[in-house]
């Protein structure tokens, strides 16, 4: 569980030594240099708090109405365009058809949505050497989610969702931060060998992710399993493709 930040050089109990109790004026000069002293942290404390705020305004996107920056971004039905996915196709092969585009899109005054779909070829797993076809065939996919807040900050939802460790049915296996991508981006990779590269950037939320699936010879339905020495398609070898084409679909999401 995770707990709350600790405050550093908080006071034990009992008075502050600032607050003076009654008048001495042999102490006079003492406690005129303490409320001197006391005055000026506390302009230094609404400084810092300023700071802080700008810092939110700025870095994360939030305007005074409390509504994220759209920092240039179009999430529109047309948008799976985005998906050209250059460096994948480089390492996977040519998608035999244009990015899908799924139903669970919304266009909603507080926030649009798309979701799309690429398959790229499929490829036949052999035995040992590439002498005999094992019978198994394997392809990967890629999808994407692309969201636009427009009435709140997705930025407090989106870290805490990076302490996830399940999604939708498989385990986290380890998240990585993803650095010079958005205001904060993550590289999740999951037990069942897919990738997710998650990133916010103002009211923006981009998740493009990369899954493979396996299908049996239809003889035995794969109640035999992989034969030996024949192995699931690693993922992570694609993880550099998969964050410069994410890259690449936050840079074509914009409008200007």
């Amino acid at each position: 569980m995770i707990s709350e930040p600790e405050s550093v050089g908080e006071d034990g109990p009992g008075p502050s030594p600032d607050v003076v109790s009654g008048f001495d004026p042999r102490q006079g000069a003492a406690a005129g240099r303490r409320r001197w002293h006391g005055a000026l942290w506390g302009l230094v404390g609404a400084l810092t708090a300023s700071a802080v705020w700008a810092a939110a305004v700025f870095g994360y996107g939030v305007g005074g109405d409390g509504k994220p920056d759209p920092r240039g971004y179009r999430v529109e039905s047309d948008s799976c365009a985005a998906m050209e996915l250059e460096e994948l196709t480089g390492a996977l092969g040519t998608p035999a058809s244009e990015p899908a585009t799924e139903m669970d899109g919304i266009e909603h005054p507080a926030l649009h949505r798309i979701s799309c779909t690429v398959n790229f070829p499929v490829a036949v797993l052999r035995t040992p050497g590439g002498e005999e076809d094992s019978g198994w065939v394997t392809g990967c996919h890629a999808s994407l989610t692309a969201e636009l807040h427009k009435e709140t900050d997705p930025r407090p939802e989106f870290e805490a969702s990076s302490t996830l460790t399940e999604i939708d049915g498989s385990g986290v296996d380890r998240v990585e931060r993803v650095p010079d991508l958005g205001d904060l981006a993550y590289l999740l990779v999951m037990e069942d060998g897919s990738m997710s590269v998650r990133v916010v950037e103002g009211g923006a939320v981009v998740t493009l992710t990369l899954s493979s699936w396996m299908s049996p010879p239809d003889i035995d339905e794969g109640r035999d399993g992989l034969p030996d020495g024949v192995d699931r398609p690693e993922m992570l070898a694609h993880r550099t493709d998969l964050i410069s084409d994410t890259r690449a679909v936050m840079k074509a999401l914009k409008t200007g």
